[in-house]
């Protein structure tokens, strides 16, 4: 009797359309640097609150703006402020996490204590209570998220550099005298980059939820400062009833960038994009 194997590979369908649909995105947001359909600040009394269609693919505003040229500007505000934010969070969270995990003692009981302590809190409460004392402004989200974002990147990091020192190949290279540096962040932090890739993934659609709400609720980018998301939300609030196409579209944009790093988190924290599955059938011989 032999056994003969046919291996295939199964598609990571989260991870695959999560990726697509923040490509498409991205794509427009890129494209919208050096290209809108029209100036999104640009205004014109006789073409305002037009329904979507034509010239305009979502409709104008009550001021007679292309809400597609906003929506394409507005998402890269939100995206910018969420990857910025997301880059401090994770640069710092990834240090103390390493470090707290790697050597544990009365530092690492002292740090998660005081991580605990901040995320007792709501994230989008303290922010908001912490903007309220310093001001709004684009930088001032940016270092307000970014810094309530490196409790959750350390607790997570953390955990997977505590698991990874007890594993051999870390003891051995322990015995080799590898210096700590070494070990921490060529060898263990290559081995644990899915899991951190994911709370990536997480922290922006945390970040761009954060931004758009705080916008929203008029102590985030300013109406002057850049077009939001966010922004654009609150501004539409009033037009809801005669002009909802307005609402709609900075809601939808907001949703599907939000829809596409949870697609692409859940994806990373299941298996990586194509797992290897094999089919066994067995043939006899005479």
């Amino acid at each position: 009797m032999k056994k003969l194997k046919n291996s295939h590979r199964a598609p990571n369908y989260n991870l695959i359309w999560g990726c697509v649909i923040t490509s498409i995105m991205v794509l427009m947001i890129v494209v919208s640097f050096f290209w809108t359909p029209f100036n999104p600040d640009a205004m014109s009394y006789a073409e305002k609150d037009l329904a979507p269609g034509g010239a305009h693919l979502l409709g104008t505003d009550n001021f007679g703006r292309d809400i597609f040229s906003r929506v394409m500007e507005g998402a890269g505000t939100t995206l910018s402020i969420a990857f910025c934010a997301v880059a401090i969070g994770a640069s710092f969270g990834t240090v103390i996490g390493g470090l707290t995990g790697y050597f544990g003692g009365a530092w690492d009981e002292f740090i998660m204590r005081i991580n605990d302590a901040v995320t007792a809190f709501p994230s989008i409460l303290l922010a908001l209570v912490i903007v309220t004392i310093t001001g709004s402004g684009r930088t001032n989200i940016i270092f307000i998220l970014g810094i309530l974002f490196i409790p959750s990147f350390a607790r997570v990091v953390r955990g997977e550099f505590a698991k990874q020192r007890q594993m051999d190949y870390v003891k051995n290279a322990k015995l080799m005298g590898v210096k700590p540096g070494r070990i921490m962040f060529v060898h263990i932090l290559p081995n644990i980059a899915p899991v951190l890739l994911s709370a990536v993934a997480i922290g922006f659609n945390n970040a761009v939820l954060a931004e758009a709400s705080m916008s929203y609720l008029g102590v985030g980018v300013s109406q002057t400062e850049a077009v939001s998301l966010g922004r654009m939300l609150l501004d539409s609030q009033a037009y809801w009833m005669t002009s909802p196409w307005q609402a709609l579209s900075a809601g939808c944009a907001i949703s599907i960038l939000i829809l596409g790093f949870a697609l692409i988190s859940e994806g990373l924290g299941t298996r990586p994009m194509w797992r290897p599955t094999t089919k066994r059938r067995r043939k006899q011989h005479a």
